[in-house]
């Protein structure tokens, strides 16, 4: 039995989304030139890669020429906000609480980032 598309973003789809974002629109060509050199893809794995962003309705195509051109339908707050549902459905049990809770006992937060996120919280940051 094939495996259920994910409907979040893989690591592979967000490295394409923020080429996107940043560029607001690009071919096939111009995304696998624009990727790092440290981390390449094939022109065949950026090609199916926006196949699969275009079912999943984060990606469309216009035709220009003889090439397709890749436009974001989805905007990156409304993709980050539609991530952190998702996390707090799969692992927190929508429990906002939960969340928050665990990413302030994190080891790794810092205690400036972690005064910053209390006053967050008190409404004194806006």
């Amino acid at each position: 039995m094939p495996r259920k598309p994910s409907v979040t973003l893989t690591e592979a789809e967000l490295r394409l989304m923020n080429l996107l974002w940043q560029r607001g629109s690009a071919t096939i060509h111009q995304l696998v030139a624009a990727l790092p050199k440290k981390q390449p893809l094939a022109y065949t794995s950026v090609l199916t890669t926006i196949r699969v962003l275009e079912k999943k309705g984060y990606v469309k195509h216009l035709k220009d020429g003889r090439a397709h051109l890749y436009l974001p339908l989805v905007g990156k707050r409304e993709a980050s906000r539609f991530e952190v549902r998702n996390l707090l459905s799969r692992f927190f049990r929508n429990s906002h609480e939960a969340l928050v809770m665990n990413i302030l006992q994190d080891e790794s937060i810092d205690a400036i980032e972690l005064q910053r996120l209390r006053d967050l919280l008190e409404g004194k940051i806006r």
